[in-house]
């Protein structure tokens, strides 16, 4: 489980191949860009763990019920997010600031209301007042990042798309998931190149509320844990660790658990997985088991009203799903399972009752309390004209209904 090192840097290319190779990925699961390699002198990277002994088999949990989200507003598009540069974009993962105010952070970001075009950056963040969170997302800024400003969105990492880094030509930084520790944020990024192919994941760090990043320098190898450490959500406990339950980019595998100390949450091999022996049963440690089997991609866990709150985009049932854990290391299989939101086909769409075409993502917005879970999720037509491509806020009660 040794990690590497290095310094990121980047050159520029072209934005017309990302939604060109990406034409394909529809459906059922639509979440992915598109790169090509370079090869540099670059530190190679320890050679991936053997495949872990499997898990027992699941349990047999109880069958999902239909709870559909209704949606509250746009929240990127036209009349939305076009007066911070942001004419289409997709995922907005959020969390609070120390300063208080909302950010979520957004994905391939165009100046059009579409995939592709002029103006292409990720990962882009915009500032909301979270006295908002019910009433539907009002945004009040933007991050600036490293080419952007109060006004327009900027991309968040340095290095252009298209760029070298780490010997590969790595053509977008996509992002899973960001988090408040103390006074500081942390954003893991996946460095992509090809649908589906992630050739490391980083970890930033920004010490201005989220209006610039640094890289930490602490980076994991795309294939690090057989490559189901890249697509990741986390969380803390009241214990001193931050809890994270991770996939693969390619949405054909199942659900991982591990755990890193806050304190030291930036040294790679600090990480350790939840797994299985025949032996001992699950322990903290072993060589990482499957908690879910299935074919995932996004996921949110989040800690709302004294409950573990996991949101998985399961790509295998088309869906957005949400479980209720009592602790990260909860059975999952077992755990109550509430689905929020149904793909359906173009021309069956009905956003007030869940059914929404070409969806993905799934992020659980603070200030959501379990009768009042809102989401963030996304939506890619990705036919001809390539638009829609926005995040959208839903909401739905997990409680009462």
């Amino acid at each position: 489980m040794r990690q590497v090192r290095a310094v990121v840097r980047r050159s520029a290319h072209a934005v017309t191949g990302l939604v060109m190779g990406l034409l394909g990925w529809a459906g059922a699961a639509v979440r992915r860009r598109q790169p090509v390699v370079d090869q540099v002198a670059a530190p190679k990277p320890s050679p991936p763990p053997p495949p872990p002994p499997p898990p027992p088999p699941p349990s047999t949990g109880p069958a999902p019920r239909f709870v559909p989200a209704a949606k509250v507003i746009d929240l990127t598009g036209p009349e939305r997010s076009t007066s911070y540069g942001i004419g289409g974009t997709d995922l907005g993962v959020p969390t609070l600031t120390p300063d208080g105010r909302l950010l979520l952070v957004f994905g391939d970001t165009f100046d059009q209301f579409r995939a592709g075009g002029p103006g292409w950056r990720a990962p882009t963040a915009l500032f909301a007042d979270p006295d908002t969170v019910t009433a539907g997302l009002q945004w009040t800024g933007a991050a600036p990042g490293a080419n952007g400003s109060d006004t327009r969105a900027g991309q968040l990492v340095p290095q252009p798309h298209h760029s070298r880094i780490r010997g590969f030509h790595v053509s977008t930084q996509l992002p899973s998931d960001v988090v408040r520790l103390g006074g500081v944020l942390y954003l893991q990024v996946m460095g992509c190149e090809g649908l589906g192919t992630v050739h490391f994941t980083e970890l930033y760090e920004s010490r201005d509320n989220g209006r610039s990043w640094s890289s930490t320098g602490c980076w994991w190898p795309g294939d690090h844990w057989n490559g189901w450490f890249q697509n990741l959500t986390w969380c803390p406990g009241d214990d001193g660790y931050l809890y994270c339950v991770s996939t693969g980019f390619q949405r054909d595998k199942g659900l991982m658990l591990s755990r890193v100390r806050v304190d030291e949450l930036t040294d790679p091999d600090a990480w350790e997985p939840w797994g299985w022996t025949p032996s001992g049963g699950w322990a903290w440690g072993d060589p990482p088991g499957v908690v879910l089997p299935g074919a995932f991609g996004e996921q949110c866990l989040r800690r709302i009203d004294g409950h573990w709150v996991l949101s998985v985009f399961d790509a295998g049932h088309y869906r957005i799903d949400v479980r209720l854990l009592p602790t990260p290391t909860a059975d999952m299989t077992t755990a109550p399972v509430t689905t929020v939101a149904q793909g359906v086909a173009w021309g069956q769409e009905d956003h007030a009752r869940g059914r929404v075409a070409q969806l993905y993502g799934g992020y659980i917005l603070p200030g959501s309390t379990l009768d009042d879970v809102h989401l963030v999720i996304s939506q890619w037509n990705t036919g001809p004209a390539n638009t829609p491509y926005r995040a959208m806020q839903f909401h739905t009660d997990l409680i009462t209904t």
